[in-house]
């Protein structure tokens, strides 16, 4: 039982180590492109807000006024 226990730890300890890379910076630049950006389409920005303050039930934070009822 304990050496199933070990493995078991073993294998979680090397899925999650094998995640953990470091880049380097001739590779930066990959990682900086236009289209890994989250915020490049600004329709799908202004839906996501949307949905957010509608679902919080509030509104502010990005110059969006109205009441807490969700009728901005």
């Amino acid at each position: 039982m304990i050496s199933k226990f070990i493995l078991l730890v073993l294998t979680l300890n090397a899925l999650i180590l094998c995640g953990c890379t470091t880049v380097k910076p001739w590779e930066r630049d990959i990682l900086a492109d236009y289209t890994m950006r989250s915020d490049r389409d600004p329709l799908e920005n202004m839906l996501v807000e949307h949905m957010w303050f509608s679902r919080e039930a509030a509104s502010g934070g990005m110059s969006i006024g109205g009441g807490g009822c969700g009728c901005n």
